[in-house]
């Protein structure tokens, strides 16, 4: 039992001042195979039952003790070690540093959304998230387009899981998600990758970018919407632009129409980018129809809406007149340092 009590303080001492290799030997001289505690343990034989249980029990309690401080004079040599590196590697913030590369910039995508998004947040509009993958229902349905709706076959898109669900189409599915969630008043923009099925081509893609706005309250009318993107034309192209509002069809909005800007290229005159007509269609709108709002259970009677969708890709060909969509998507840096 001395002995044991001597070997303790002794390692205790050798501990204290040992670096990681030599706490490797202490390990080894004292708990290795041939290790000190290690042969007490193996010549209690020689005692009695009552001297083996006494012995025994204080021989594992001071190997426990010894492996102990073992590990934690290890970790405040690890620890030591950090502190003493990081004050070698400490950065002087005061310094001026040369870094020899070039600055990024977002992708011309991503910077038109960000640019359209500043706009109708000025002017009211909240940003939201919507879902990559929809069922028929959102991405359908509730959008006034029912089964077998010749409306649909604009928007043939990818089926997951055995055609329960879906990639979305348009970002229109969010605005059924928003209302169910909220009552009027609404007034949002949902911006987002959207998917549909056909080849791509030189001003088509199987995935592209849109954004979805939606207001609906009391009293909305025609008026509001025109005031509304005729602002966003003009503080995105340049108020000089006339802005023209084209009768149109959408499923889930009646009246709807098409916004064409003057064309700034050629002001007007008729150029190949406006096909000779002197204004370039930019976006879509309407009023929501009153089969929307009830699909999300508001009153049709007491409230009105409209809602508008822009192609991010169609904006932001047309802001640096760039004449294939897939130069979007080739990750080319070439043409990416353009912007």
């Amino acid at each position: 039992m001395n002995d044991i009590e001597h070997i303790v303080n002794e390692v205790s001492e050798k501990i204290k001042n040992s670096d990681i290799a030599a706490l490797e030997k202490i390990r080894t001289e004292y708990l290795g195979k041939n290790g000190v505690l290690t042969h007490i343990l193996k010549s209690l034989h020689k005692y009695s039952i009552k001297e083996k249980k006494k012995i025994g029990s204080e021989a594992n309690k001071a190997k426990t003790f010894i492996e102990n401080e073992i590990e934690k004079r290890k970790e405040n040599l690890k620890e030591a070690l950090v502190n003493e590196k990081m004050q070698k590697e400490k950065l002087d913030y005061s310094q001026s540093f040369y870094f020899p590369f070039a600055k990024g910039s977002f992708h011309p995508v991503i910077e038109t959304i960000e640019t359209i998004s500043s706009v109708f947040k000025s002017l009211g509009f909240f940003v939201a998230e919507g879902y990559e993958i929809e069922n028929d229902w959102y991405n359908f349905e509730a959008l006034n387009m029912p089964k077998s709706h010749p409306a649909r076959d604009t928007q043939d898109t990818f089926y997951l899981e055995g055609m329960r669900n879906l990639l979305r189409t348009h970002t229109s599915p969010s605005q059924i998600h928003i209302m169910e969630k909220q009552k009027p008043p609404v007034r949002v923009i949902v911006p987002g990758r959207v998917y549909r099925n056909e080849a791509s081509d030189s001003s088509h893609s199987s995935t592209f970018h849109q954004i979805e706005g939606l207001t609906v309250d009391e009293n909305v009318t025609f008026t509001d919407l025109k005031a509304v993107l005729t602002e966003f034309v003009g503080r995105f192209f340049g108020s000089a632009l006339k802005v023209r509002f084209r009768p149109s069809h959408f499923q889930f909005t009646e009246p709807s129409a098409e916004v064409d800007i003057q064309c700034f290229f050629c002001g007007g005159k008729g150029c190949r980018l406006c096909k000779n007509s002197g204004f370039i269609e930019i976006l879509g709108c309407g009023m929501v129809h009153p089969n929307v709002l009830k699909a999300v259970n508001y009153d049709s009677e007491k409230y009105t809406g409209y809602a508008f969708g822009i192609g991010i890709e169609r904006i932001t060909m047309l802001k640096y007149e760039i004449d294939d969509i897939r130069l979007l998507y080739e990750n080319d840096l070439r043409f990416l340092k353009q912007f």
